[in-house]
């Protein structure tokens, strides 16, 4: 069987070319074949944002949004967040399967004997003022991780890559337990490498000055599947700038921070706290009405509806919103969700936003869920950190192994002006 292609003829000459096409697309670099003269550059294909281009092969997370459907390595979201682990789903997004009994207890030791950090990040944290954001401070302490590790730039040797990926997904809870409690006027809880990696995060968040915490069973368990449900999700903002980073053969640790950097952003990361300002902001279910009407007219828009990939209901949104009654059973009632659900049922009844396909996504309902923990809203993309770190870790290690990848540096279409002479500052 012959290779599937694309003819395609380039009517500024008449020509017609043969472009292969290969699981699904086309290479890009193929388009300069079609060129109006001899001295001609050849086309390029111009993407802003990268809606339509793909910029890596990969394994690990597979999305298809017209159906709603995540998958990390194959295996279905809904099934990861009723079954498994935070632990557990690491490993999957890490090394490509789910553990054996035996490779799961030695994954979890492996990580919690990177709980602890080096000394020299801490005076890092305590160098910002409590009333900073938790995000800058992360991105601060990534990038401080890769002064403590010499090793870390030994990116080609396959042993330190892997050492730095456990590091990285140790260090992170560790991390954020310790700047959210300098954020809180407290002082650090040292993690207990006895309990399991979700028990012992919120230990590290939320125990008093004797170290005791005894969190339920269903808040360690809504939390881990907080974490999942975060884990990865294919080439997103902060991802694709993770990538781009390592292509330039940066470590580990400098390329989390700059991924954190593109999390950090109100479009990103800090998405479920402007869901909670527009709850906030409405007030009352009896505004809901109004609101709606506001957006349909053009004034705003609801936050968490919609997303660049689903245009579906999204998978982890439903999920979280199944999880959310054991947590408010457990913690009491955030007085906002009778409002969410006032708001998704209008919006979803409405064929203004029937007809474009917006739908809750995660962040609608995680928001909510986080600050039943009693968490502050500068704390959510940070938290959105520690479950991201894993998958970070594995893009890391993928893109590593990629012959295909060299530095990323995309091309542009000039449109300034050329051949300009110098003009004397006085000539002006």
């Amino acid at each position: 069987m012959s290779q599937p292609s694309l003819t395609v003829t380039d009517n500024r000459t008449g020509k017609s070319l043969e472009v292969p096409v290969q699981d699904g697309a086309v290479r890009a670099i193929d388009l300069r074949q079609f060129k109006t003269s001899p001295d001609d550059f050849g086309l390029l294909s111009y993407d802003p944002a990268y809606l339509n281009t793909a910029s890596c092969r990969s394994t690990i997370t597979f999305i298809d949004g017209d159906k709603g459907i995540l998958e990390y390595r194959g295996f279905p979201i809904d099934q990861l967040a009723e079954r498994s682990t935070m632990a557990e789903c690491a490993y999957l997004t890490v090394h490509g399967e789910l553990p054996t009994s035996a490779q799961l207890t030695s994954w979890e030791r492996e990580i919690a004997s990177n709980y602890n950090l080096p000394a020299g990040v801490l005076p890092t944290i305590y160098a910002f003022d409590r009333a900073s954001h938790p995000c800058v401070m992360m991105i601060s302490c990534l990038a401080a991780l890769s002064g403590q590790y010499p090793d870390a730039r030994r990116v080609l040797d396959p042993a330190a890559r892997n050492l730095q990926a456990m590091r990285l997904i140790g260090h992170v809870p560790t991390l954020a337990a310790t700047i959210y409690r300098h954020t809180q006027g407290h002082p650090p809880i040292s993690p207990d490498a006895s309990l399991p990696y979700t028990a012992n995060f919120l230990r590290m968040m939320f125990a008093g000055p004797d170290g005791k915490y005894q969190p339920s069973k269903a808040l360690v368990r809504a939390m881990d599947v907080l974490l999942i449900l975060h884990l990865d999700h294919e080439q997103n903002c902060s991802t694709s700038t993770m990538r781009g980073v390592a292509s330039s053969h940066s470590d580990l640790f400098c390329a989390a921070s700059a991924a954190m950097a593109a999390l950090y952003g109100p479009l990103h990361g800090g998405a479920n706290e402007e869901v909670l300002h527009m709850l906030k902001q409405i007030g009352h279910q009896d505004k809901v009405a109004d609101f709606v009407k506001s957006v349909k007219e053009g004034h705003g828009k609801i936050m968490g509806f919609g997303h660049r990939v689903y245009k579906n209901y999204d998978p982890r949104a439903r999920v979280i919103k199944q999880m959310a009654d054991a947590v408010f059973a457990e913690v009491g009632k955030n007085p906002l969700i009778d409002l969410a659900l006032e708001l998704e049922r209008i919006a979803l009844s409405d064929e203004y936003f029937i007809s474009r396909k917006l739908y809750p996504n995660v962040d609608f309902y995680s928001g909510l869920v986080y600050e039943a923990f009693k968490l502050p809203e500068p704390m959510f993309t940070v938290m959105f950190a520690v479950a991201r770190a894993s998958g970070w870790a594995a893009h890391y290690l993928e893109i590593m192994q990629d012959a295909e990848q060299k530095i990323a540096r995309p091309r542009q279409l000039y449109l300034g002006a050329r051949g300009r002479n110098y003009v004397p500052i006085g000539k002006r």
